[in-house]
């Protein structure tokens, strides 16, 4: 299917439905549509290969995405927090293109041959001309519908394609056409530029559930939009997760309308889910685990897995508020080894994924195995009963004297002592060991003393997983997508090691 038809679909079954935007004045699915076919015959007659967006969340992404489907031209949205010298790189890289721009970030990419360059609300008006609302029929489902450049921290970022064929593959199969209530609000918070905003528009519209966005995120904000719109589910990356429920800590506030929760992009922390499902028990809570090359979720912990493990005494059920759920039925899930041998439950190895949803494909660079399957470079395993734990990046995993050990085991261990609020492990270089243990944390309150979190660790893990190197901070970096810029870490404190004599 093309992800056209998505939106034309949800026109003619309610159109006259709130698609996005205010529930007393937003745009209707026929109204929508008619925007998108419009958007769509403009940049048709554009001489350009992609459409590019940059700009902030906002009704008019979905129309340029559909605009973009509706002609069959590649959807590219950037990432307009870069420094302006990478974001005009990347847009170089999209030429020949056409740029729907916010107006205020005009001046920030004027002038990249091979782009033209058109403000936000130029399209809308030409999105709102009653003259151009008849298109072509959408193009294959074959055809590439997004590309996402990747958030890699080391060298020049990929390009995932995404074709029609992936995207409407993972709606259908996780989705109930038009099974949403009229009164339900999904609140968009996380960037155009990431997997799970493009997901969002498509989920919803399938849904026949009205969108509402947050252009730029501070857990204030998303509470007072969230009360004010009736927002009935919302998506959410770990680290916003956290500070929204201090805000409704501090405030009282439950969101009685808040109906599902989903969040991933990152590493939860258990203690955060706890204190999620205790501060709102009225809402489902849902785990999800993806990747861009896989067209978002492939794997889910249920809101019926997250109260079984909340309620349980048995420490293997009550574990799983740290795993990432079971796959989806439409996906094959294995973990594998070194060698590329399938490992039994409670064996550590990498994960790898097999569905229609699963791209695996790079702009000029096919990564999926012939037979389908797409490493996805992340560190796991697997419990008997088929739940993942996805212990982080395969460049992360620190090899210490031919011991592979995985940074997330020892941070959900410090996690777990009183004085710390965050924690990011890594391995740096030691002529001895290959790599020696690392950690940089921020204390909540004074500092604790090293020896006391060292002798923390060993009282649950073995020696050589003690970090031997401790870095004390305000705050551990992220970027805007929730993912912990460790790399970023090893890099400043492997600056500050002294030269081998």
């Amino acid at each position: 299917m093309h992800t056209a038809l998505l939106l034309e679909m949800a026109a003619g079954a309610l159109a006259d439905r709130i698609a996005t935007g205010p529930a007393a004045d937003g745009v209707t699915y026929a109204e929508l549509a008619a925007r998108a076919r419009a958007g769509g015959v403009w940049l048709d007659a554009q001489d350009a290969v992609t459409v590019v967006y940059v700009g902030l969340n906002g009704p008019m992404l979905p129309v340029a995405l559909f605009a973009s489907a509706e002609i069959g031209r590649p959807f590219a949205p950037l990432n307009y927090r870069l420094p302006d010298a990478e974001l005009r790189r990347l847009l170089a890289r999209t030429a020949p293109s056409v740029a729907i721009v916010d107006d205020d970030m005009v001046s920030r990419v004027e002038g990249v041959e091979g782009a033209d360059i058109v403000r936000r609300s130029e399209f809308e008006k030409v999105c709102a001309d009653p003259k151009l609302r008849e298109a072509e029929a959408p193009a294959a489902d074959h055809d590439i519908a997004v590309l996402l450049f990747t958030s890699g921290t080391t060298g020049e970022p990929k390009v995932a394609v995404l074709r029609h064929r992936h995207l409407a593959s993972y709606v259908i199969s996780t989705v109930e056409f038009m099974h949403a209530d009229e009164d339900e609000a999904a609140l968009i918070s996380v960037p155009p530029y990431h997997i799970a905003g493009i997901a969002a528009i498509l989920t919803s519209v399938y849904a026949g559930r009205r969108t509402v966005y947050l252009p730029t995120f501070t857990p204030e904000g998303w509470v007072e939009l969230a009360a004010a719109e009736k927002i009935t589910h919302a998506m959410l990356v770990p680290t916003m997760l956290g500070r929204i429920l201090d805000v409704l800590e501090a405030r009282g506030e439950k969101l009685p309308a808040l109906r599902s929760l989903s969040y991933g992009g990152g590493r939860m922390p258990q203690a955060v889910v706890e204190k999620a499902l205790k501060l709102l028990p009225h809402v489902d809570f849902v785990n999800g685990y993806g990747l861009t090359e896989t067209s978002s979720t492939v794997a889910v912990l249920t809101a019926e897995d997250h109260r079984a493990a909340i309620a349980s005494d048995d420490p293997k059920v009550r574990r799983r508020l740290g795993s990432v759920g079971r796959p989806l039925p439409s996906i094959e899930m294995e973990i594998r080894g070194p060698r590329g041998e399938v490992l039994s439950p409670g064996q550590s190895g990498e994960v790898y994924v097999r569905g229609e949803q699963v791209s695996g494909e790079y702009l000029h660079r096919k990564v999926l195995q012939d037979d389908g399957w797409l490493a996805t470079n992340d560190a796991g395993w697997m419990d008997e009963d088929g739940y993942l734990f996805v212990e982080g990046r395969l460049d992360d995993v620190i090899v210490r004297g031919g011991e592979n050990i995985s940074p997330g085991e020892i941070e959900d261990v410090l996690r777990q002592h009183p004085a710390v609020a965050d924690v990011a492990v890594y391995g740096l270089p030691d002529d001895q060991w290959g790599e020696k243990v690392a950690c940089s944390l921020v204390a909540r309150g004074a500092p604790p003393s090293t020896d006391d979190l060292g002798a923390f660790v060993r009282s649950k893990l073995r020696s050589t997983k003690t970090p031997e190197v401790w870095d004390f901070r305000d705050a551990l970096p992220y970027n805007d997508t929730g993912k912990l810029l460790r790399r970023q870490l090893k890099a400043e404190l492997t600056a500050q090691q002294p030269a081998p004599v």
